[in-house]
């Protein structure tokens, strides 16, 4: 198993670039996808894949515990140097993710028309976003365990190989989404199902990363463990306790995207596909800042692990340095160059002037929303998933009263909205942080 590296700013670094590239791809896929379906000039079937793909990030997104679940869990058995649980860990994390990803396509058709009947997308919408998650769905096992392997390699602080899986799985996606658009014009399905044998490909590369490092194979893990280290009800009980409310927290946010998504819909397909064309610039900022917050993550569970309150609040402030900074970059560049994007990403006139007007809310996002990444790292860290499930609560019911509140003002009132839910959550977090860091053990 690897070394967790010393608390500097140098090692901190050395640990986020890795996370940062490879999360920064991520988006780069759904640019691709969006440019792809977007410079058809079609707004509904744009729209589509943006209704769509919200609502497969409910679902899928629902059972993200199982990264961050796992990235704490691991973290805290490596700093207090129990082998045997981090094995015993990810073959939890492996034999959960496969029976959930299995029980979502079973379940795909009631969970599909479930998910599109609380939208308001209109026919023509709708049966592009039916067409896009019907593609996706076939990838729920693959992807289900994908999350917990790269929760996993977060935690051991493995970030190279957690790049080197993303980047095979986004360069996978990119080209089968190619493929199946452009060379089968198989439209919405077309993505969905690039998407979904990409996750495929994420899973037999992450599987395989699992024995370098000198950690051994996932084989060689099956063979050393015993039904009960794996079973063991104390370990049980905490995996499921964590997840949970981490489950809660998570399904909580993706509500808020849900509504948003809504709201946009209920302003025409031009607005809908305008603010998922914005959205690219949110996802592109979460992607890059979660860098900081997953290694935020990782540090905070090893200081737990080792019950150092020193390396606890170290490991924040530092993270929270190169956060800020990254953040501010980030807001800039988005300023100056988010008009060229948008053009490129869609060629509807409509979305055009739409996105182009909201484009400095858009491009605020990352540095009035980075303190709740970072503060979610922290916690996500020390698996505290009561403290991330009570202020993911109250920054979506929050966010939906306020959004109700400025519904008069359209678009304006939409964004508004939006982007103080970063804030609330971040509120909501960073009263309880001075609790957590008396909860660790003495400096």
């Amino acid at each position: 198993m690897s070394t967790a590296l010393p608390l500097t700013r140098r090692a901190i670094f050395a640990q986020a670039w890795p996370i940062m590239l490879g999360q920064a791809s991520i988006p780069l896929v759904g640019i691709v996808d969006t440019a792809v379906i977007g410079r058809s000039g079609d707004a509904a079937a744009l729209a589509g894949v943006a209704l769509g793909a919200t609502l497969i990030g409910l679902v899928f997104w629902s059972f993200g515990f199982l990264r961050m679940g796992m990235t704490g869990l691991t973290s805290q058995a490596h700093g207090a140097g129990e082998r045997d649980e981090v094995e015993a860990l990810l073959l939890r994390g492996i034999a959960i993710g496969l029976a959930l990803g299995v029980a979502i396509v079973a379940l795909q058709v009631p969970l599909g028309h479930g998910a599109l009947a609380l939208m308001a997308g209109g026919e023509r919408v709708s049966a592009e976003a039916a067409a896009y998650m019907h593609g996706r769905f076939l990838g729920a096992p693959a992807a289900l365990t994908v999350y917990a392997l790269t929760g996993w390699l977060f935690g051991l602080g493995r970030t190279r190989d957690a790049l080197a899986l993303q980047l095979v799985m986004n360069a996978a996606n990119a080209g089968f989404d190619l493929w199946f658009v452009l060379g089968f014009d198989w439209g919405a399905f077309g993505v969905g199902a690039g998407t979904a044998l990409a996750e495929l490909v994420a899973l037999i590369t992450g599987l395989a990363l699992v024995g370098r490092d000198g950690a051994g194979s996932v084989f060689a893990f099956v063979r050393r463990a015993t039904r009960a280290q794996v079973l063991d009800p104390a370990r049980l009980k905490q995996l499921f306790a964590v997840n949970r409310d981490i489950m809660i927290r998570t399904v909580s946010l993706l509500l808020l995207f849900v509504w948003f998504a809504n709201a946009g819909a209920r302003l025409g397909a031009a607005a809908l596909a305008a603010n998922h064309v914005l959205l690219q610039f949110v996802n592109v900022a979460a992607f890059v800042l979660d860098a900081f917050a997953f290694t935020a993550e990782a540090r905070v569970g090893n200081a737990v692990g080792k019950r150092s309150r020193a390396d606890f609040t170290r490991a924040i402030r530092l993270a929270g340095e190169f956060s800020l900074l990254a953040g501010a970059l980030l807001s800039a560049l988005f300023l100056l160059a988010g008009g060229a994007v948008i053009d490129f990403l869609t060629t509807e006139p409509q979305v055009r002037e739409a996105a182009r007007s909201f484009l400095p809310f858009a491009a605020l996002i990352p540095l009035i929303g980075m303190p709740s990444w970072m503060l979610d790292g922290a916690f996500i860290g020390a698996t505290q998933g009561r403290a991330l499930r009570n202020a993911a609560v109250f920054a979506t019911l929050s966010y939906i009263a306020l959004d109700l509140a400025l519904r008069s003002e359209g678009q304006l009132g939409l964004w508004i909205a939006f982007s103080a839910s970063y804030l609330l959550r971040a509120v909501a977090l960073g009263v309880q942080l001075p609790r957590l860091a008396r909860t660790i053990g003495q400096a």
